[in-house]
């Protein structure tokens, strides 16, 4: 993900430009102790009311670096609906919400024009098989 669509500029204009109930959606990667991550959800919790994000077990235990995926929006999406499917989906994934997610937001800021940074690269062996 490159630097300029990681600020709190984009994300604002990206919060303008949806219809109301629309969804935001992205797909981080990062690995423990997830500093983009987590800068990333303290940059959309700053222009959206729900923010909701998937991820596997492992990778959201820190055992490995992997992806995410952030819901954004005005409400919160259908979580029952979603936990199932992310759930029975080949590589099972959680749903996360409310006060799970401000904890792994933590103490992190707002990403900033100064402060962008693009996402960072996976290891060599992170998407190995087998």
């Amino acid at each position: 993900m490159p630097a300029q669509v990681t600020t709190l500029g984009y994300a604002r204009a990206a919060a303008r430009a949806l219809r109301p109930g629309g969804t935001y959606a992205a797909n981080l990667a990062d690995a423990a102790p997830f500093p983009f991550l987590r800068s990333q959800l303290a940059t959309l919790a700053a222009c959206f009311a729900e923010l909701c994000l998937l991820a596997e077990p492992a990778v959201l235990r820190g055992r490995r670096f992997g992806n995410f995926v952030v819901l954004a929006g005005d409400r919160p999406p259908p979580l029952a609906a979603l936990a199932r499917r992310v759930a029975a989906d080949p590589f099972p994934a959680r749903v996360v919400t409310g006060r799970e997610v401000a904890q792994l937001v933590g103490d992190a800021r707002p990403v900033t024009e100064e402060t962008a940074v693009p996402s960072p690269r996976p290891p060599a062996d992170a998407f190995r098989v087998g």
